[in-house]
């Protein structure tokens, strides 16, 4: 058991508060300063920028709260550190399907990044049609007396999959999670159609770096 999770840090005070808060907003800097970093070095091995866009939040208190509630824990800094796994959340937006996997391959061969678990929602969407990679990790956090071991979700997304995600949360959001079954269908509907033009666009990427190929061999010849 680690220090952070020792009974005497988990007391009710503000200060302890902002120093759980403080932990997880260290670990977004640490994956975002891994992930800049991954992506500096693709675009110079292989002269391409895989990722479009880098979002990062730490979960409200009053959504940690609910979720706590939802789970049937009764809510102290422990149960919220143990058993809320998406406190710190990385969301990465890539142009590509295929980026999407190459990603998460090199997040999880990071020696010190430790992959939990893996939810592959692109390869088995949700029955709303939702369509994400999400990851749980640990990433230590080097404070200046000890080192934390500390949960990241990250989810890893195209750009048509992150626009209907955000509009799928917005129109749930205004119906309190239960929408008109109408909308819901139609929902599912573009899910199907942003795969479509996600795939397609996937194709027309793999066939201009093909004829770039071939006009660089064309030139040497």
């Amino acid at each position: 058991m680690s220090e952070l999770e020792s009974k005497n840090y988990f007391d009710d005070s503000m200060e302890s508060w902002n120093a759980v808060m403080l932990i997880y907003r260290s670990a977004i800097k640490e994956m975002n300063t891994k992930i800049e970093i991954l992506n500096e070095e693709f675009k110079h091995v292989h002269q391409y920028n895989p990722i479009e866009y880098v979002k990062t939040r730490v979960k409200a208190p009053d959504s940690i709260v609910k979720k706590l509630k939802r789970y049937g824990y009764e809510e102290t800094l422990q149960n919220m550190m143990e058993y809320c796994n998406d406190i710190a959340g990385v969301r990465i937006v890539c142009s590509f399907t295929s980026d999407i996997y190459r990603l998460a391959d090199m997040i999880g061969r990071q020696n010190d990044v430790t992959v939990i678990s893996v939810k592959d929602y692109i390869k088995n969407p949700k029955p709303s049609g939702y369509k994400s990679y999400h990851m749980i990790v640990t990433i230590p956090v080097f404070l200046s007396d000890r080192v934390v071991d500390t949960k990241v979700e990250i989810q890893i997304r195209t750009i048509a999959m992150d626009f209907w995600a955000s509009l799928e949360h917005k129109i749930y959001y205004k119906f309190e999670g239960h929408a008109p079954e109408y909308i819901s269908h139609d929902l599912q509907e573009c899910s199907e159609i942003v795969s479509e033009l996600d795939e397609r666009m996937l194709l027309l990427n793999e066939a201009i770096q093909k004829t770039k190929a071939e006009q660089e061999e064309d030139k040497q010849e």
